[in-house]
């Protein structure tokens, strides 16, 4: 695991997801069903690329990036979110969809690509 990989895109793909969140909300598009839609595709994508990136050739090579980025956005979301919106934000399953996609996606990237060779 390279630690630069690993701080650069949980970092890249919390502050693309901040502003497309961001984006929605002044727009006042967040309260559908679509711009939570939007941002599970947004999520999935960015997770898929950065994968991809890294040339993981299995599951386990991907556990420690997909459980960091999941840490980095918990924290990231006790510094950047819970200071205005308040810890409230980790009672909503939204949230909580994000980290599991976060961490279910890069190893499904994995399998997927493992698959892929070997066949």
């Amino acid at each position: 695991m390279v630690i630069r990989a690993l701080f650069g895109w949980g970092i890249a793909m919390y502050a693309i997801l901040y502003l497309v969140w961001s984006t929605i909300v002044i727009y006042g598009l967040s309260g559908n069903l679509l711009a939570h839609v939007g941002m599970i595709v947004v999520l999935v994508a960015l997770a898929i690329f950065a994968t991809r990136s890294l040339h993981v050739s299995n599951e386990r090579e991907a556990i420690p990036y997909a459980i960091g980025w999941v840490l980095i956005a918990v924290c990231l979301d006790a510094i950047v979110i819970v200071p205005t919106s308040g810890w409230g934000i980790f009672s909503d399953w939204n949230i909580w969809v994000g980290y599991g996609l976060l961490l279910a996606v890069p190893l499904v990237v994995a399998a997927v690509s493992k698959r892929t060779v070997l066949e």
